[in-house]
């Protein structure tokens, strides 16, 4: 199944770790990963903003960095510099925020497996959602695409958690709305290997 897009990646965007095909909105949140660092876990969050809303700007906007906090249901969130590698709205449209080959800001204080740390080694993929509103079909579809694309590129991907998994307490999404067997049934098709948690 082919990944939706919103638009064409800009003419000036390096193509290194940046997949073909989709939006790029690069993100100056990011940095490198440790040296000889094995990702291999694709972490599943969600959001919204305000929170419960959706369709608006403001998710692109905070991982571009220039959210205006001053709107209500924002203010929490002045001087938070957060990305991911990933974005799916609501519609299944994917955007591109930090190159796969980089380090995203969207795990937090977390751990995996005894592993702590867990933007080192991962990859960040935010949903359109809140907790207790349902994902959307076109969600689904789009981010089992996705994920077997990038298995293509790393071929070392093999777990997947929610935000929730691996910092227990302090996160809840992609909270109890978000159908793991639905996507297991959509990546089994795709013929991916992931261990779901």
């Amino acid at each position: 199944m082919p990944i939706v897009t919103s638009s064409r990646p800009p003419s000036s965007q390096p193509s290194i770790g940046w997949l073909e095909g989709l939006s790029h909105s690069p993100s100056p949140f990011f940095n490198l990963r440790p040296p000889n660092t094995l990702v291999d876990l694709v972490v599943i969050h969600g959001i919204s903003l305000p929170k419960g809303q959706f369709g608006s700007p403001h998710i692109r906007d905070l991982f571009l960095g220039r959210l205006n906090t001053e709107e209500p249901g924002l203010e929490d969130l002045a001087g938070l510099e957060v990305s991911a590698h990933f974005v799916i709205d609501r519609r299944g449209l994917v955007e591109q925020f930090v190159s796969i080959n980089d380090r995203a800001w969207h795990a937090g204080l977390s751990a995996f497996r005894g592993r702590e740390n867990c933007n080192d080694f991962s990859i960040g993929i935010e949903l359109e959602g809140a907790d207790e509103v349902p994902y959307e079909p076109a969600q689904y579809e789009s981010l089992a695409a996705l994920l077997g694309t990038l298995r293509q590129h790393l071929p070392t991907l093999t777990d997947l958690a929610g935000h929730s998994d691996i910092s227990p307490g302090r996160k809840s999404d992609p909270g109890p709305a978000f159908d793991w067997g639905e996507l297991a049934k959509r990546i089994g098709r795709e013929g991916l290997c992931f261990k779901l948690p």
